[in-house]
């Protein structure tokens, strides 16, 4: 058994490539003298087998899977970017500094990520305003509101209702939607779609 195991994920968890051809890991040589191999396997998700009703459904999920795909790594990059935004305001010394920060952050952002946003769809940008509020546990709408002001969180909600999309939408694991999300992006951060 760990010889089937060790060739299935040998790759992944070695510790570099020995002579014969093999790999070398970790290993814990017990009291009787047995060599045992010490590898931490990767957490994997088992789900049902998905059933689609229809077509439509079907079309649905791999529409889902390939906007998270797209998506959930400026989600993550979004998520980590705030923290370090939160840090940095807190040790700016007065409203006027803090401004004048978000001014020039909302500029550097708007240089590097534009171009990138721009390519995304319609269906890929409503994701990242789930994954949003999924790794921020705020709305896009609220965070725009936070750091940019309320006169601007409404100009691009507006904006954001004219496109189809708003940004106060919320990540709920209650809606059916928002749990095959879940699940997809479980599998995606795994590996294992």
């Amino acid at each position: 058994m760990f010889a089937c195991l060790f060739s299935f994920f040998g790759e992944a968890f070695a510790q570099g490539e020995s002579e014969e051809g093999g790999y070398l890991v970790p290993a814990i040589v017990d009291e009787n003298g047995d060599t045992v191999p010490n590898l931490l396997l990767p957490q994997v998700y088992v789900y049902p087998v998905l059933v689609f009703k229809d077509k439509k459904q079907e079309k649905f999920y791999w529409k889902t899977v390939r906007d998270v795909k797209k998506t959930l790594p400026y989600a993550k990059m979004i998520g980590k970017m705030l923290k370090d935004i939160d840090k940095d305001l807190a040790a700016l010394p007065n409203d006027r500094e803090r401004k004048k920060y978000m001014e020039a952050k909302e500029d550097e952002l708007l240089e590097t990520y534009k171009p990138v946003m721009r390519k995304f769809t319609l269906s890929q940008g409503k994701m990242l305003i789930r994954l949003v509020d999924r790794e921020c546990d705020k709305t896009s709408y609220q965070l725009i509101k936070q750091f940019r002001g309320g006169f601007r969180a409404v100009f691009w909600q507006g904006f954001a209702k004219m496109m189809g999309a708003n940004l106060k939408t919320t990540y709920d694991l209650s809606n059916e939607d928002d749990r095959i999300v879940e699940r997809v992006i479980n599998l995606v951060e795994a590996g294992q779609l």
